[in-house]
């Protein structure tokens, strides 16, 4: 296991992909690297190190504020990713009416969001929520009318799926609002111990369907991307292509979006032991701390 802040060595270089995009004509021998005009623009441009954020539009604010407070002020915004629904959301307000259930599993901001419009809509049942890490409950949280979720002592599936509790008459039943791209291993843990779990697929993400191809350059050129998700990993590869595999480092929230990483070639890859905000926010300093010795 990795220890925390943990950086990864540069892993084996995925094959050449079958086409990179062709984010602006190639510079002439000898000129000097080009900058986005972002960056020319800014006074600091030649000190501040650049970071981009890439989770969907309007969900980047906090990670922006932490890394202010850790003097880097401009950040690149550059959405990846949105959410769209899943196949089995309209079914969730119903099913949360007409069963009883002794936990609802919620293992993502988002998928707190898609659980509590459904709450609301079925009535406001009485319900104990399982969430997966701090910031998953600090949005279930919000709602200010359900006791305070569980959380395990690490923010994962496969740990929440070890430590929920047992109910007095037996394990019980979990109702699992997923996403459509979510793995296996919280259903399968929790059967595992006699859970009886009910899935619902109820968003799912995709790529962003416009992304600014200005943007997208100054990125590739950027000292760090940050990603949240493997899903925002998948996207960047498509879109920077080879070039960004190779140029910045980059800093991912956990160790699944790390992992995810890994396989697609990225080189400088860090990421902490612990999902969560302060963890990021530090393997983006351990992410900066790489860049700047790659350019001494």
């Amino acid at each position: 296991m990795l220890p925390a802040r943990a950086g990864v060595g540069n892993p084996a270089r995925a094959p050449q992909a079958p086409r990179a995009p062709i984010l602006a004509p190639p510079p002439l021998p000898g000129s000097p690297p080009r900058r986005h005009a972002l960056l020319a623009a800014s006074p600091h441009c030649q000190t501040t190190p650049l970071v981009v954020v890439t989770r969907e539009r309007g969900k980047n604010a906090k990670l922006i504020s932490a890394l202010a407070a850790k003097g880097i002020p401009h950040a690149l915004e550059l959405p990846l990713i949105e959410h769209a629904d899943g196949p089995d959301r309209a079914a969730l307000p119903e099913v949360l009416r007409a069963r009883h259930f002794a936990w609802v599993a919620v293992t993502s901001p988002e998928a707190a969001a898609v659980f509590l419009a459904a709450w609301r809509r079925a009535g406001r049942p009485s319900v104990r929520v399982a969430a997966v890490g701090g910031g998953t409950a600090e949005a279930i949280a919000q709602a200010g009318s359900l006791d305070a979720p569980f959380v395990p002592s690490k923010a994962t599936a496969k740990v929440l799926a070890a430590e929920l509790p047992v109910g007095n008459n037996g394990s019980g039943s979990v109702l699992y609002p997923a996403s459509a791209k979510a793995g296996g291993d919280l259903q399968e843990g929790l059967e595992a111990r006699g859970f009886e779990v009910t899935r619902l697929d109820t968003y799912d993400t995709r790529p962003a369907s416009q992304v600014d191809l200005g943007d997208l350059e100054a990125a590739v050129g950027a000292d760090v991307v940050t990603f949240g998700s493997p899903s925002a990993v998948g996207a960047w590869v498509a879109l920077a292509g080879e070039a960004g595999r190779a140029g910045p480092a980059f800093a991912c929230i956990g160790r699944t979006s790390g992992e995810a990483a890994r396989r697609a070639g990225l080189g400088r890859v860090f990421y902490p032991q612990r999902p969560g905000m302060e963890g990021w926010v530090a393997a983006v300093m351990d992410a900066l701390d790489a860049a700047r010795e790659s350019v001494v």
